[in-house]
């Protein structure tokens, strides 16, 4: 009996045990079928080489911040090298590691106060950042050390692109100097640097680096002392010259360094103590960061056709922070092409192990996907009128409203709304890649707006939006589309009203027919040819949301110079400052209203508003 209960026992478990492995079989036979997105499709037919990457995206934001290089530019600006600082370092002990130091530099490093303070002042306030630019150190220096070499010039300069960038070949000063090696526009042009509209070859590491190296050299044949270079690197020949005869045909920095100026006295002694950190770091407890990515450990690419960084982004899977940190002489985020002309990128190793093994995929997927534009451009040509009409009520529903804020570019917009700058240009009818500071832009994207808000700062999309509505933000930025004007004050500078702007010192020269960059107070510049419609207190959502709104915004638009009006002048007051209080008005109207010729305004002084 006890047998035979064991019996069935055994039965119905092994019954149990089939059935639930029918029943996994049966569920295993019945999953769906994932079908491939075609960027899948080609990565998934990539050939791999299994090489790690050494490159960790946290570190990328890091690396492309400018913290750093707006520490170290104050310092070196606003520095009292007479002024005595508190750190834990026996002047003695300070003495003999700089006469170690002299003694296998072709620099003149020598003890003096001012030197001591600025080192222990480095020393006090700049520990963290002499770290982390250790780190960048180790991808930047050989490419410095490599091209002076090849031109005898001191291996110790490779430290001044930390006084002049803090490494960062995004930096840019407020006078509009770029990159790590810190040119101007027409320096960067007189060493044959290439600025366009996609390029910015200034802020190319191995372009860039090469062109110092010429100047670093020109300037040793003209001198002799490699001190005098430095300082001339940073205020010019010509005022090192004056400096040398102000102080009786001395030649040597330290004797000339009062007569030069005040940001070229803290200069030198920056890079000596910038040198010493790097030199004695141990001995300060300073450890330098993990390296981000080590010069041997990339290579470069010729590439063959337009790509965009999220295009090799999603290609090779790879953060596009990090293409942006290797190839920063690229403005748009785009690998361009010219006719006739070469494009590299460069990439760590073993991404350019998988880009050359898969070239002709790679290259096949970005004609796809520019196909696929095209041909959606086309189809909306041969819809059915009916077809049409119910069209163009969706796309109404999918224009977006974009707002250009401090260090937008167009091609950061397109890539957020996945949209092409092409695109971009033609529905907002730009004829080059600069956009003003403050300027609405038209985007008809399907990317979801609000995501987008939160990360920069966009107007989120206008819902159920009227031809009528559509038409008066169009005819709000034709009303704007007058030269925008801006007075002199004390202490600007061509460098500081194109920051404020968000414009460049070259295109303020062009629009002002300026030769220098002399500016004299009181004088009124044209900003830009055209400049942001004037916005209400309210969202741009709320503005048009009804024709009541847009016929308000029309009648305050008018209003001042439909209306006389007396205005008094205030203490601080300026043409411009006034103009923009009566929307529509100009500083040139107000001049003709008034007769007046010049800048001069005088506190109580009465002016006519449409007199």
């Amino acid at each position: 009996m006890i047998i035979k209960k064991i019996s069935l026992a055994v039965t119905a478990l092994f019954s149990i045990t089939m059935f639930a492995q029918e029943t996994a079989t049966t569920s295993l036979d019945i999953r769906p079928e994932v079908k491939l997105s075609y960027l899948d499709s080609v990565k998934s037919s990539f050939k791999k080489d299994e090489v790690a990457t050494k490159v960790d995206s946290l570190w990328m934001k890091e690396c492309l911040s400018l913290d750093i290089y707006n520490d170290f530019s104050n310092d070196i600006q606003t520095v009292n090298t007479d002024q005595d600082v508190n750190a834990e370092l026996p002047t003695e002990l300070l003495k003999q590691r700089l006469q170690a130091m002299n003694e296998k530099s072709p620099f003149n490093i020598e003890y003096n106060q001012g030197l001591e303070n600025i080192i222990k002042s480095f020393l006090k306030n700049r520990k963290k950042s002499i770290s982390r630019l250790m780190a960048l150190s180790e991808y930047y220096f050989p490419i410095f050390e490599e091209t002076f070499a090849k031109q005898n010039i001191p291996l110790e300069i490779k430290y001044l692109a930390i006084v002049e960038s803090a490494l960062n070949p995004k930096a840019v000063s407020r006078m509009g100097a770029t990159g790590l090696w810190q040119f101007m526009y027409g320096t960067g042009k007189q060493y044959a640097l290439k600025i366009d509209s996609y390029v910015d070859e200034r802020s190319d590491p191995l372009k860039s680096t090469a062109a110092a190296s010429d100047y670093f050299s020109k300037m040793y044949t003209i001198f002799g002392d490699w001190e005098l270079v430095l300082a001339s690197y940073n205020s010019g020949p010509g005022n090192v010259t004056k400096a040398i005869r102000r102080s009786g045909g001395q030649t040597k920095y330290w004797d000339i360094r009062n007569n030069l100026p005040k940001e070229t006295q803290g200069y030198v002694p920056a890079f000596y103590a910038t040198m010493y950190l790097f030199e004695y770091h141990k001995e300060h407890g300073i450890n330098p960061e993990r390296a981000v990515v080590k010069n041997f450990e990339t290579d470069t690419v010729n590439v063959k056709s337009e790509m965009s960084f999220k295009q090799i982004a999603d290609l090779l899977d790879m953060p596009q922070s990090q293409i942006q940190l290797l190839n920063p002489s690229y403005k748009l985020n785009v690998v361009p092409f010219y006719q006739g002309e070469n494009h590299f990128i460069r990439l760590p190793k073993d991404k350019i192990a998988t880009f050359v093994s898969n070239e002709d995929k790679i290259y096949a997927y970005v004609r796809h996907e520019a196909e696929n534009k095209t041909m959606s451009s086309r189809l909306a040509l041969k819809v059915t009128p009916k077809a049409k009409a119910h069209l163009n009520k969706a796309i109404d529903t999918d224009v977006q409203l974009y707002k250009i804020q401090k260090g937008d570019n167009l091609g950061a917009i397109a890539e957020k709304y996945d949209v092409s700058i092409s695109e971009l240009k033609k529905w907002n009818n730009l004829r080059s890649n600069s956009v003003a500071l403050g300027r609405t832009l038209k985007i008809k994207s399907n990317v979801d707006p609000l995501k987008i808000s939160k990360e920069a700062k966009t107007i989120p999309a206008i819902d159920k939006k009227s031809d009528e509505a559509i038409a008066a933000v169009d005819d709000k930025e034709k009303a704007a589309a007058q030269a925008q004007e801006y007075v002199v004050v004390a202490g600007d500078n061509l460098g500081s009203i194109a920051k404020k702007f968000g414009t460049t010192i070259a295109d303020l020269k062009e629009l002002n027919n300026l030769t220098s960059n002399n500016i004299g107070l009181g004088k009124t510049l044209v900003i830009s040819k055209e400049i942001p419609a004037i916005e209400e207190t309210a969202t741009v959502n709320t503005a048009i949301a009804s024709n009541a709104s847009i016929d308000s915004f029309k009648k305050k638009t008018a209003s001042a110079k439909s209306m006389g009006e007396d205005y008094y002048v205030k203490k601080g007051d300026s043409l411009y400052s006034i103009s923009k209080k009566y929307p529509g008005v100009t500083i040139s109207d107000i001049k003709k209203w008034n007769g007046i010729k010049n800048e001069d305004l005088k506190p109580g002084m009465k002016l006519k508003i449409n007199g």
